[in-house]
């Protein structure tokens, strides 16, 4: 139905004429979304190591049988069950320039307050994104962590490989199919994220921090150019067709003990 909508013009009320690739041509000619995509991409490219590189050591630490482990396992997921909406809402009111949490710390270590999300739009996300996602993808990798054959590990040791060999030969390559699947949800949450970038900054200043389903809603439903908007919504959706493909192909390996 996109794709039908696509190729026409879609008023709310009033005649719906076929105008072919018409909506194709505007949206390749828009700057302000080919801009959109290009800082969906720097903020993807850079969101996603940074939540996977706490990600991977919090599941090695986690990764063990000690009493309370289940409870702490469980703060770090926290985060994860709050809607992003929420977190937003906390987050904008911790990056407050007079009454937020951040600047207050910053004043007891004697540092100037800073304007987070004016100065630092982009770093002040990807702060929130992290604490927001982190646990989801410490989960996904514990639990492939947890799938691996303890005999693997005990043959390893006998063998006399220590715990950083083992990493490097048994558990990254084992945890590659795990690791491909937290990637490409991460991915693709990242170039489908609205709510808190709608929230933290609104898209500016300017177009600075719009994202290409930001400008998407605002072309469809602000403008009310659904067929335009349904155009980039192909556009989107073929995006991140091929890109899941490619990473899940790069990524995922068969596995053999």
């Amino acid at each position: 139905m996109v794709f039908w909508i696509s190729l026409h013009e879609w008023p709310l009320l009033g005649p719906r004429p076929f105008v072919g690739l018409k909506n194709y041509v505007s949206t390749l000619n828009d700057h302000v979304f080919l801009q959109a995509f290009s800082f969906t991409t720097r903020y993807t490219l850079l969101v996603t190591p940074s939540i996977f590189v706490p990600a991977i050591l919090l599941a090695l630490l986690l990764n063990r049988r000690v009493m309370g482990i289940s409870i702490i396992r469980a703060i770090y997921f926290t985060p994860v069950i709050i809607s992003f909406v929420a977190a937003s809402l906390m987050w904008r009111w911790i990056y407050n320039d007079l009454v937020g949490i951040a600047n207050y710390l910053l004043s007891l270590l004697g540092l100037p307050k800073v304007n987070w999300l004016g100065e630092y739009p982009l770093l002040s996300v990807i702060i929130m994104i992290v604490w927001k996602t982190v646990g989801y993808s410490m989960v996904l990798l514990l639990t492939g962590m947890q799938s691996i054959p303890a005999e693997l590990y005990e043959a390893a040791a006998i063998d006399g490989a220590g715990r950083w060999i083992q990493f490097l030969r048994i558990t990254l390559p084992l945890l590659r199919p795990t690791f491909a699947l937290a990637v490409t949800i991460s991915v693709i949450g990242s170039y489908l994220g609205f709510d808190f970038w709608y929230v933290l900054t609104g898209g500016g200043p300017e177009y600075d921090t719009t994202t290409v389903v930001l400008w998407i809603y605002r072309t469809a439903f602000q403008f009310f150019l659904l067929g335009k908007g349904a155009a980039m919504s192909v556009f989107l959706l073929a995006f991140l067709v091929v890109i899941s493909y490619l990473q899940i192909r790069f990524i995922r390996t068969r596995i053999e003990y």
